[in-house]
């Protein structure tokens, strides 16, 4: 059953018939918690037996069309594609006729404000840019995992209420990001999300070549603190060898690393020298002991140059 704590019915907008376009892991969930607003989903496309599949687990009935038959039966469509996909999307549909003026267009992108929607707006549809800072895994848990989740909102001043209602109707908290900050706001959450899974994983292949035999119940307190310690916080959190300028030790991992897993070593020298950066700027590392670290981070970086090389 849903946590989402549902807003006062006399509160809410008028009802609204719901159309997906892309079943992927995003718009199908978006549509089922709209549903629990008291919206209706009518029509979802999808092209692949994994998309057909989800569209049914997560909104049973509701009939697998075209793109043209979703927007031809609905009045609120989400435009739940990749970001490659999107500009070629909405302006296949505009210049088909299949936006229908006053139809609220809804896209889910990140990189893309309002203004990917141009073309449809030019048809006389009402655009929309809500992205929700969430990973989404395809089930119906992601419906759950709305409550409370932020939503990068862009869009007309005349439609921002529009807007920011139906992403508490959600059970989302809008922020206005404007216009010009959509690709800086995206870089920053593919920074913090994307590529902690791609640490987290690395982490837990090298826990395991060293013999742990359960890294993820290992890492998960740990990894749970620091991230609760940085949020609270910020780089006042930092702690371990880099922050504290123990050049040894950080020659020693690079050592190990370029002995057992060498595809890590420059993501490690990455983070490493980005880490000395930003503890030597808040004065956690100590200038005497930050010279022998960035040698050593130096050194290790123009040896695997020349190992490249």
């Amino acid at each position: 059953m849903s946590t989402v704590q549902q807003p006062d019915p006399r509160d809410r907008p008028a009802r609204l018939t719901v159309g997906v376009v892309g079943a992927g892991r995003v718009g199908p969930a978006l549509a089922a918690s709209l549903q629990l607003a008291g919206h209706r989903p009518v029509a979802v496309s999808g092209v692949s037996d994994t998309s057909r599949k989800r569209a049914a687990l997560m909104l049973p009935d509701v009939p697998v069309v075209t793109p043209a038959e979703v927007l031809a039966r609905a009045e609120l469509v989400l435009l739940t594609v990749p970001d490659d996909a999107l500009p070629g999307l909405v302006s296949g549909l505009a210049e088909t006729g299949a936006v229908r003026p006053g139809q609220l267009l809804v896209h889910t992108s990140g990189r893309y404000g309002s203004r990917v929607l141009d073309p449809a707006l030019r048809a006389g549809a009402l655009p929309l840019a809500l992205h929700p800072a969430m990973t989404f895994t395809g089930t119906p848990v992601d419906v759950q995992r709305l409550a409370g989740c932020s939503f990068g909102v862009t869009a007309p001043v005349e439609l921002r209420m529009a807007a920011e209602a139906l992403v508490i109707e959600m059970g989302g908290e809008p922020e206005w990001i404007s216009e010009e900050n959509r690709p800086l706001y995206h870089a920053a959450l593919a920074l913090g999300a994307n590529h902690l899974v791609t640490l987290v994983a690395q982490a837990m292949e090298l826990l395991r070549t060293a013999g742990v035999e359960a890294p993820d119940r290992m890492l998960g307190p740990l990894l749970g603190a620091a991230l609760d310690n940085a949020l609270r916080s910020g780089d006042a959190a930092l702690t371990g060898p880099v922050a504290r300028g123990d050049a040894g030790t950080v020659a020693a991992h690079v050592s190990e690393l370029r002995r057992h897993a060498p595809q890590t070593v420059a993501g490690y020298l990455a983070m490493a020298r980005a880490t000395a950066d930003r503890a030597l700027a808040h004065g956690l590392l100590k200038p005497e002991f930050a010279e022998d670290l960035l040698g050593v981070l130096a050194d290790e970086s123009t040896g695997a140059e020349g190992d490249a090389r």
